[in-house]
């Protein structure tokens, strides 16, 4: 659903409201940039999206819309960037959704350091801890200086086809090996660092960051992990041999999934990227080198 909201009668060129006073501006203010994104597509998000921009106008602070957001808005008159825009000039990101949006906005902005902060309208939760309700006041609080940082690991994943690369990407969750749509079982071959560690019948498996342990790989059976452990859990779907069994390996580890036999396969990162898999394709996983750093309010927990 498009919401039709116009600030153009009250918006200057650099998105400031007219009539609202500059509170808090100094030389050292914190975030003097902050860029907000919305969940594309969602209801009911807009009057939550004004009322943020106008408060961080309000605070003295630069705004800036993520284009997609401020096309469905029809807001016009705000200054847009894109994800790599805002990469390269906000200061923070305020991401207003769920978990999901905040899965794919991380994994584009991680190279740019952007600290990222979620509001939560959507079930879950996990990292868009600030509700709704909530919201002015908790941003008020960060914006302040009254907050709690942390940083989460992202894997990344390269498939390998004859010795040559055809497809990367980045996962904040997990990154998973899978059977096709129509196929029964697959062999996949596992090593870590270069050393076998074993084949495994099953319906895939499972890589996961500390923060994905909480979401697939805990479904399948796998254990859920401190977002400040340096761990990668391989958690076997549904395997053939009761010995196969999820385990907590190094971040520093180089794994390697070959698709050792099936007719077909695929391999996603965060169900949001995908590609197919051939047989004697590889999937080499290890650590990206980009981390996320979300802020919270003080006393988050």
């Amino acid at each position: 659903m498009i919401v039709n909201i116009s600030l153009s009668s009250r918006v200057s060129n650099y998105g400031l409201i007219s009539g609202m006073s500059m509170l808090n501006h100094s030389a050292d203010q914190l975030f003097k940039t902050v860029a907000i994104i919305g969940k594309h597509g969602a209801s009911g998000t807009g009057e939550s999206l004004i009322e943020l921009a106008e408060f961080l106008q309000a605070s003295g602070r630069k705004v800036v819309i993520e284009a997609d957001t401020a096309r469905e808005l029809k807001l016009g008159s705000v200054l847009a960037m894109n994800l790599s825009e805002i990469g390269q000039h906000a200061d923070l990101a305020i991401v207003v959704g769920g978990d999901g949006t905040v899965l794919g906005i991380a994994r584009q902005l991680a190279p740019y350091k952007v600290p990222l902060i979620g509001v939560n309208l959507g079930r879950l939760g996990f990292m868009t801890d600030i509700s709704k309700e909530q919201m002015l006041p908790s941003l008020g609080e960060i914006l302040d200086g009254k907050l709690e940082s942390e940083q989460r690991s992202l894997l990344e994943g390269i498939v390998m086809r004859d010795g040559q690369a055809i497809f990367h990407a980045v996962a904040f969750n997990d990154i998973v090996v899978s059977r096709g749509a129509g196929a029964g079982m697959v062999e996949l071959r596992v090593e870590v660092d270069g050393h076998f560690m074993y084949n495994q019948r099953s319906d895939g498996l499972i890589l996961s960051t500390p923060t994905g342990s909480t979401a697939y790989a805990l479904s399948a059976g796998g254990p859920i992990l401190q977002p400040e452990l340096n761990g990668i859990v391989l958690v076997p779907i549904a395997p053939h041999s009761l010995s196969n069994r999820p385990i907590v390996l190094s971040d520093r580890s180089e794994i390697a999934i070959e698709l050792a036999s099936g007719y077909d396969g695929c391999v996603n990162f965060d169900m949001q990227s995908l590609t197919n898999l051939q047989q004697h394709d590889r999937v080499i996983v290890r650590r990206s080198a980009h981390t996320i750093t979300f802020l919270h309010p003080q006393g988050w927990s």
